[in-house]
């Protein structure tokens, strides 16, 4: 039979390790906790800007996404009105020359030379002969014709198929772009809302002191570049106060590169949509003292944000969501050159 043996209790010396080994982890959890306070006030804000300049940066992406989604609808909406209009041309080249080919036949039953045998005017026939010499001439000429047509049409259907190709990339990537940055959003916003509500109004204030500030900025005696940017530069100046939005280009909000162009195309001119192809839309400025009021200035590496000079250090630009376009000292951010349209 088998034995009913009690099991073996933990010794007393045991329980003592367990429960000290229970109460250093709990100990260290304490420190841990203790070790990761919450993010201050000052470093959510730096977190979120961080944010936001990523936010940007995806911004610029899709917006040139979506030039390219303008500017390949366009392309294809005039290839395809080639094409509409080729083919009507090409069926009435083809009605005629069907036109000519059953005139001959009915006239073509009787050799030629048993025509001129029955003819009573052989003079008359002749003439005949001779103009029936002239439109095979002129068949010929339209098939020649009807020829080119056709490949011509089927050029134009193969570059209006790879647009088409080209269209669908560049709205999936305009997708991605629009989810990558609503994504550093959410996140921005995740943060905030984990300040108190003491710390949000003290970040709201700082924004509404920003703005305010602008309004008192001091452009020194500055001098347009050029009657245009002049014109761009007032046009800009009429919409401080506007909020940002990211992808927006006016006339009630806007993004950086959005206040830029909507700016310029008042003053009748148009430069590319984002900040990266505005940075190569004129002539290069590399000495801070050198710029002039309208001039484009461009800041970081990548070149993803973009603004105008004001004068006297100062740049007007659309900054950044919870902000207005607004005037702010140049050195706010990492300048890389100025650009003269």
């Amino acid at each position: 039979m088998a034995s009913h043996r009690r099991p073996k209790q933990p010794s007393r010396t045991r329980v003592t390790v367990l429960t000290a080994t229970a109460a250093a982890a709990v100990a260290l959890t304490s420190q841990a906790a203790q070790a990761d306070p919450a993010p201050s006030k000052s470093e959510v804000k730096e977190k979120v800007d961080k944010l936001y300049e990523e936010a940007e940066k995806a911004t610029e992406k899709y917006n040139g996404a979506k030039e390219q989604q303008t500017k390949l609808d366009k392309q294809i909406d005039a290839l395809q009105d080639k094409v509409a209009r080729g083919q009507d041309e090409l069926n009435t080249l083809r009605d005629g020359l069907g036109s000519v080919a059953s005139a001959q036949y009915r006239s073509g039953g009787i050799d030629p030379a048993v025509q001129l045998f029955l003819s009573a005017d052989p003079d008359s026939y002749l003439d005949k002969a001779s103009a029936l010499d002239q439109l095979g001439a002129k068949q010929t000429e339209a098939l020649t014709e009807i020829q080119a047509k056709q490949r011509t049409l089927a050029q134009q259907r193969k570059e209006a198929q790879s647009k088409l190709g080209d269209l669908a990339d560049t709205r999936k990537e305009l997708g991605e772009k629009k989810k990558e940055v609503q994504t550093k959003l959410v996140a921005a916003q995740k943060l905030l809302n984990s300040l108190t509500a003491q710390e949000r109004a003290a970040l709201s204030a700082d924004e509404s002191r920003a703005n305010r500030a602008s309004s008192r900025a001091d452009l020194g005696n500055a001098v347009p570049a050029s009657q245009r940017a002049s014109a761009a530069f007032s046009a800009a100046q009429s919409k401080i106060g506007s909020p940002y939005v990211y992808g927006a280009s006016g006339p009630n909000s806007f993004d950086c590169s959005g206040l830029t162009s909507w700016a310029y195309a008042q003053a009748g001119v148009s430069i590319p949509r984002t900040s990266q192809s505005q940075a190569n839309a004129g002539t290069r400025i590399y000495s801070q003292s050198a710029l002039q009021q309208g001039d484009l200035v461009i800041f970081y590496g990548d070149q993803h944000h973009v603004g105008f000079y004001a004068g006297n250090g100062q740049v007007l630009h659309a900054p950044k969501p919870g902000a207005s376009v607004r005037y702010e000292s140049i050195n706010n951010m990492p300048f890389q050159f100025g650009v003269r349209i």
